[in-house]
């Protein structure tokens, strides 16, 4: 894996990449200049090496699906955006994975997303969101949604994987370390505290199953010798982070869209059915997975230039994800314009597997904000005070104050 420790700077005259998010739900300011220069373009990352950049929509797409274009983290060329994601790649369970890996582990838990399951989530996630939305209600004001916002996909991903609910506070404790993302060692930490709780809870239910996908694990692939129980661990700890932070991060800076777009907050209270194609313009919108990371493994040749094996390639989803060509007034959010083709969840073989599952959740959570969240709801703060995270990682910010 590419070091940690970035190399002397480089007088290469390109733009750094990642960059910084000045508003916490508008892309950087410098994609601007990117798309300028065309739908593909050279930065220069942390490391010293350069990368090449895509912000067109349809380009994305086709690289997206393009076997040459890689999504394995042990490729000592795979880029690495900052210390903490540096952490997180040492975890390369299915989701840093090429073919014919990749859909080998993905297989094994497409069972736990299907629709009988997730919806056997809902009234769960119901009962859990009108219980802390209620606690919060009744509190002090102003109040920070951050509790709230971490502990819903917290419990969703608790059932999911067949988390007794006994557990769900260590597990709020330490996903939450993870989606604050204050420091590489936290992170590592947290993430070191998760694996071991997970290794002993698969020890715990080989002797007395449940119901859940590590239940669906030990009595198939791991019966059957097709994954070791380390391996086991790895796959349920990144599943945990991809789906928990993300969708943590959509309820956070969704409410905040919202607060700052009240109109369009006004139309999901008067029809609650706009809900679901506010979800998919929130995650067109927001991208709060801001990079896709791949390398290429081949040459490739696109747009009239060449993409070399060994070259990183960065796509830039906020900047796709309001390219024009594929979203008419990309700047404006719009509740009603219920977008289907975004890349929020990613794209091709590597299309977050537990989209649907985040889906319900927000579905479920933005019904409650606009159904209980009373009508002078506002933030507690000016908004220009509101920050982002850094750029390397999912976006979203550290606290929302809101009061009414």
């Amino acid at each position: 894996m590419t070091s940690l420790n970035p190399a002397p700077p480089r007088e290469t005259g390109l733009p750094e990449f990642p960059m910084q998010r000045t508003c916490p739900f508008q892309p950087p300011p410098g994609y601007a200049q990117l798309r300028a220069d065309g739908p593909l373009t050279k930065v220069a990352l942390l490391d010293g090496r350069e990368a090449w950049v895509v912000t067109s929509h349809a380009l994305a797409r086709a690289l997206l699906t393009d076997a040459r274009i890689s999504s394995d983290w042990g490729n000592p060329a795979f880029p690495v955006l900052s210390p903490v994601r540096g952490v997180i790649q040492k975890q390369t369970v299915m989701i840093g994975m090429d073919a014919p890996e990749h859909p080998r582990y993905r297989r094994m838990v497409i069972p736990a997303f299907t629709a009988r399951r997730i919806n056997g989530l809902r009234e769960t996630l119901d009962r859990i969101v009108d219980e802390r939305l209620t606690e919060l209600l009744a509190g002090p004001k102003p109040a920070d949604l951050v509790d709230f916002a971490v502990s819903v996909p917290s419990i969703a991903i608790c059932g999911l994987l067949g988390i007794p609910y006994d557990d769900h506070e260590f597990f709020e404790t330490e996903t939450r370390k993870l989606v604050l993302r204050s420091s590489a060692e936290e992170a590592g930490a947290a993430l070191g505290s998760l694996q071991r709780f997970l290794d002993e809870l698969i020890g715990r239910k080989l002797d007395d199953p449940g119901e859940g996908l590590i239940d669906d694990l030990i009595g198939g692939p791991f019966a059957e010798g097709r994954i070791d129980r380390p391996t086991m661990v790895q796959m349920c700890t990144l599943m945990l982070m991809a789906g928990h932070e993300t969708t943590a991060n959509v309820i956070l800076l969704g409410l905040l869209t919202l607060l700052e777009n009240p109109a369009e907050f006004a139309a999901l209270r008067a029809e609650p059915d706009l809900v679901p194609g506010a979800v998919e313009e929130l995650m067109r919108y927001l991208s709060v997975a801001e990079t896709i990371p791949r390398v290429a493994t081949a040459d490739v040749e696109v747009e009239g230039v060449l993409i070399r094996a060994g070259e990183p390639v960065l796509l830039a989803n906020s900047a796709i994800n309001r390219d024009s060509d594929a979203f008419p007034g990309p700047d404006r959010f719009d509740v009603r314009r219920a977008p289907r083709a975004h890349t929020g969840f990613g794209f091709g073989a590597h299309q977050c597997v537990g989209g649907n599952l985040a889906r319900a959740e927000l579905d479920i959570v933005f019904r409650a904000l606009a159904a209980r969240l009373p009508e002078t709801v506002r933030l507690a703060v000016p908004a220009d005070e509101i920050r982002p995270k850094g750029p390397a990682g999912p976006q979203g910010i550290f606290s929302l104050p809101i009061t009414w």
